[in-house]
């Protein structure tokens, strides 16, 4: 048998760092708090525990076993603790014989306060003293207090500190501040500084926080906001005073604030009392992203896990969108979601590094690190999740597992058979090699770290990916983040607003309700929502349309911008009439799903020409439909299609309108497409090239004309070629025209080469001289690069 470390860290209420060191001190091999150690070495080190730390927190066995205790080790425990007490108080110290003695021992004790100024505070709080061995302390009834004729009766006096008008009892307001902690105490707040604009994903880093919280929190707060989005500074400065952040803007032209260590914020605001929801927390399963290269086999292990063909239904064998699935291993629930590889989906893959507990980072034995694994590393450790390393491919031909491993201790992740802290594990997912070995290490990480969340309250998820689907309308892929999510249930998600009609899984199959860490696909949405923004259950649709509506009316006066009108002038005019002569590629972006869309708009935005400009008017989810055809004529655009086709009858009115429909199902091939078309556009760029060079020895009148007779001195003279007379020492250009007769003797040639003789008539030209030189050349068209 043996036992985790974590367990053991538990078990000793101390951290899990702490306990390796110790471990590590008594000579244990011990890096990572999944490490076992034999059960021996665990109990040897609990007594030795034990014995350094007598009172720790008990344990439930050692609760039971006090339990048992017999009544003659009770009375040996109350002996020491008679013993570590101090010595109780004399009965003179207890009993006050009159008045006058009372007012003795104030005036000395005045006396006494106001030559000593420092107050010395206890130790320990005084109780009051034991009764001593009496029939009293035998029987219920209280003692008789004795009495003086004259006098006030004898009070038993309990210990207290001497009443002082001029002292302040420290203890007293010491016991107030800490039996009052919700009173408005100043907290200590760090300090922050940024410069506008405050973007949502940047300013969740920036107060260490995941995107997708941030935007919670701003939804509970009625700010609707994607991670791309800016938030008012107020409302920023807000949220990081909530997480123990003082935020300063900086303004360009401000100066620049001296360096503070602290600032104390003495004012606090009112604000709603948070709701504490650890007593409702239940266990829920792990949600898994698996990231990597492209071709490095992520899909094809979630096909060996799902036991389901996927990659099939992928174009071009590359995942192009981001799916969510549910799998059950030795009766534990995970939840994964498989992103694509290729570099146009970087954003996808972010925002499934987002939404995750565990990154799997599957890395081809084969191939090692390559630029997008690097990219996905980097996505993991932003996101600040912990990473399992799947080493794939491990039994392909030059797989090389100990270079994999030299690769992840460069990157500081070194796997834990190498001293490091990482779970590592070689699979080979096309044989279905150590998946259920990779699988226990993800529920092994999931039991160190304990994912929970609260099951009962209203339901809040994140949108993975969403699409129109013929006879569904706008659908939306999903995973719940805390709550039941039911059918029925109205929720809002930015512009869009839903009154959930059906609820499906993963494989189709219709549920009544959704738990947390379920990838659900919700159906019911008035349009398609945007995918990574989180959506919340309110009460009624009412509520939702109207939150909804002013979600979209921000949103609209946040994208107007007011113009500026500059003083129009020469230079004005002259720039404007350049820019209407610039090339423009217009373009109308259709696609099936959002994160495809949103994936092919920041490909065609990151195609930088000098020559061309190319123009997004608008992307969109679904098929071609007729506004699409009519938007394109009007604007002169081309539409691109990725992944979907045109309704019925949209086909044959575009063919009529003379619209460009460049359409592919692979994203990578639709790019180059795209890149081919914008180039073709441009002007060729045009090239001379020398054909050969004749020297005029005499000239002939015929009856079409004047005709040269000459003698080929270099390369060759070619009929309808291009030529141009040369004249003088500087052999200036004089005339330039086509060859229209080149003769060989008295029969007509094509071409001509060195050291014959021809004869040669140019176009339009007569007025040849014996000495001219006759040059030949040709114009070549050079495809030009953007």
């Amino acid at each position: 048998m043996s036992v985790r470390i974590y367990q053991l860290s538990k078990e000793f209420n101390i951290s899990n760092k702490e306990l390796i060191e110790l471990l590590r001190q008594k000579g244990l091999d011990v890096t990572s708090p999944s490490n076992t150690i034999p059960n021996i070495y665990a109990e040897s080190f609990r007594e030795e525990f034990k014995a350094k730390h007598p009172n720790p927190t008990k344990t439930p066995a050692e609760e039971a076993a006090s339990a048992t205790t017999t009544p003659t080790e009770k009375a040996a425990e109350k002996e020491k603790k008679a013993e570590a007490e101090p010595a109780p108080i004399s009965e003179k110290q207890r009993f006050v014989k009159s008045a006058q003695d009372i007012e003795r021992e104030k005036q000395a004790v005045l006396e006494k306060k106001q030559t000593s100024s420092i107050i010395s505070k206890p130790s320990h709080p005084t109780s009051p003293p034991p009764p001593p061995p009496s029939s009293h302390a035998q029987t219920k009834t209280p003692p008789k207090i004795p009495s003086i004729a004259g006098h006030a009766p004898r009070i038993p006096q309990v210990t207290m500190p001497p009443r002082e008008s001029a002292t302040p009892n420290l203890s007293k307001i010491e016991a107030t501040s800490k039996t009052t902690p919700t009173t408005a105490i100043p907290q200590s707040l760090t300090l922050l500084r940024s410069k506008p604009t405050i973007i949502v994903r940047d300013f969740a880093v920036l107060i260490g926080l995941k995107p997708f919280r941030l935007i919670s929190e701003l939804m509970e707060m009625g700010i609707f906001a994607s991670m791309n989005q800016t938030i008012d500074e107020q409302v920023a400065i807000r949220i990081a005073k909530k997480h123990g952040f003082e935020l300063e803007i900086q303004h360009r032209g401000e100066p620049q604030p001296q360096p503070v260590q602290q600032q104390v914020v003495k004012k606090v605001e009112a604000a709603p009392v948070p709701v504490d929801e650890t007593q409702f927390l239940k266990p829920r399963p792990p949600i898994v992203c698996v990231l990597g290269h492209v071709d490095h086999g992520k899909t094809t292990l979630l096909d060996a896990i799902r036991k389901t063909n996927v990659v099939t239904g992928e174009a071009g064998g590359i995942t192009q969108h981001i799916g969510a699935y549910q799998v059950t291993h030795n009766g534990h629930k995970i939840t994964f979601i498989d992103t694509p590889g290729h570099a146009a989906f970087s954003k996808m893959r972010q925002r499934g590094a987002d939404l995750t507990d565990i990154a799997v980072l599957v890395v081809a034995a084969d191939d090692g690190f390559k630029p997008q694994t690097d990219e996905a590393l980097k996505f993991a450790q932003k996101a600040n999740v912990p990473i399992v390393v799947a080493i794939n491919k491990m039994d392909a031909p030059g797989a090389n597992i100990d270079r994999v491993k030299q690769q992840l201790q460069e990157r500081g992740i070194a796997p834990e058979d190498w001293g490091g802290q990482t779970l590592c594990t070689p699979i080979s997912a096309l044989k279905g090699t150590n998946i259920d070995t990779l699988l226990e290490l993800i529920l092994l990480q999931a039991e160190i770290d304990e994912f929970k969340a609260n099951p009962d309250c209203p339901a809040q998820g994140v949108i993975v990916e969403s699409q129109i689907e013929v006879g569904r309308g706008p659908t939306a892929s999903a995973i719940i983040q805390k709550g039941t999510l039911k059918i029925g249930d109205n929720l809002i998600c930015g512009s869009v607003y839903c009154k959930v009609r059906a609820l499906m899984d993963d494989k189709g199959e219709r549920l009544k309700s959704a738990l947390p860490s379920t990838p659900v696909k919700i159906l019911g949405w008035t349009d398609v929502p945007e995918a990574g923004i989180i959506f919340n259950t309110v009460k009624t649709e009412k509520e939702a349309k109207q939150q909804a509506e002013a979600f979209a009316h921000q949103s609209k006066l946040d994208s107007l911008t007011p113009v500026k009108q500059e003083k129009m002038n020469l230079q004005n005019l002259l720039d404007a009439i350049a820019g209407s002569k610039e090339k423009i590629l217009k373009v109308i972006i259709k696609a099936d799903v959002h994160g495809s869309a949103e994936a092919l708009s920041s490909s065609l935005d990151a195609i930088k020409s000098d020559k061309i400009k190319l123009e997004i008017l608008y992307s969109d989810v679904g098929l071609i439909n007729n506004n699409d055809i009519k938007n394109a004529s009007a604007s002169e655009a081309v539409i691109v299609a990725f992944n979907t086709k045109f309704e019925s009858g949209t086909a044959a009115q575009a063919k009529h309108a003379g619209i460009q429909v460049i359409q592919h199902n692979i994203i990578y091939e639709l790019i180059d497409r795209i890149k081919d078309f914008m180039t073709e556009m441009l002007e060729p760029e045009l090239k001379e090239n020398k054909l050969g060079a004749a020297e005029i020895r005499q000239v002939f009148a015929v009856a079409k004309g004047v005709v040269a007779g000459c003698m080929v001195t270099e390369g060759k003279l070619l009929r309808d070629a291009l030529a141009r007379v040369l004249r003088g020492k500087k052999s200036e250009p004089i005339y330039q025209g086509k060859i229209v007769t080149l003769k060989r003797f008295k029969e007509d040639a094509n071409e001509v080469r060195a050291g014959y003789e021809c004869g040669v008539q140019i176009g339009g030209f007569d007025e040849y001289l014996p000495g001219d030189i006759l040059e030949c050349f040709e114009i070549q068209k050079i495809r030009p690069s953007l």
